[in-house]
């Protein structure tokens, strides 16, 4: 299925899936993305190799707006997907990503509601927290309060959460289009992905 550019913009929609390029990894402006703009929150940083990192949570504490209850449980649509290409080199996809994540929670999206995928090399949050066994990080997974980072070749242990965010930052094109489809299918409604954009379009044109 080919891809239509159109302005480059996170849009939710349950019309149907379709691919809309987003804006060149070069450009430097933030992508905008529906919803209220509570106070930007900052990204995590990546820990040196002794200090244990911040988890996600306390980034998206100060994202998150001050009044209302908390969300303990993502709650996931049954429309079909949305899907946004960032085009991304397999080097920048998983800054490409991280960059998706903060636009969401800057526009309102809640924690629980994102779960971020990787082809390659592990966000450094998920290799942290596994480094405390896989019992201790999954069970962050199941309490589905923040965003949660895993490997795309353990997808299909992944719950299903509203958003999922798939950075094809390395690992063979074969497992990236394995894990996709199935990517696609845990997205509630919108599956973000970061990477080469005819690999992507070739395997979102078989797979869709």
């Amino acid at each position: 299925m080919p891809l239509i550019p159109e302005e480059p913009q996170i849009h939710e929609s349950a019309q149907g899936p379709r691919v809309t390029p987003a804006a060149s990894r070069a450009a430097q402006t933030p992508r905008p993305v529906p919803g209220p703009r509570p106070a930007a929150a900052p990204r995590p940083g990546r820990p040196g190799p002794a200090a244990r990192p911040a988890p996600p949570a306390q980034r998206a504490a100060q994202a998150a707006p001050a009044a209302g209850p908390a969300t303990t449980a993502p709650s996931v649509s049954t429309a079909v997907p949305q899907i946004q290409l960032i085009p991304a080199s397999a080097e920048g996809a998983l800054d490409a990503a991280e960059e998706a994540v903060d636009l969401l929670l800057d526009t309102g999206r809640a924690p629980g509601d994102i779960l971020v995928l990787t082809t390659g090399e592990l966000h450094p949050w998920a290799a942290h927290e596994l480094s405390f066994g896989e019992a201790a990080y999954w069970a962050q997974h199941d309490a589905a309060d923040d965003v949660f980072y895993a490997d795309a070749a353990q997808v299909e242990r992944a719950a299903a959460r509203p958003v999922v965010v798939f950075a094809a930052n390395g690992g063979s094109a074969e497992a990236a289009a394995s894990a996709l489809p199935v990517a696609l299918a845990r997205a509630g409604a919108l599956l973000v992905v970061c990477g080469d954009r005819q690999q992507i379009n070739s395997v979102l044109g078989a797979g869709v």
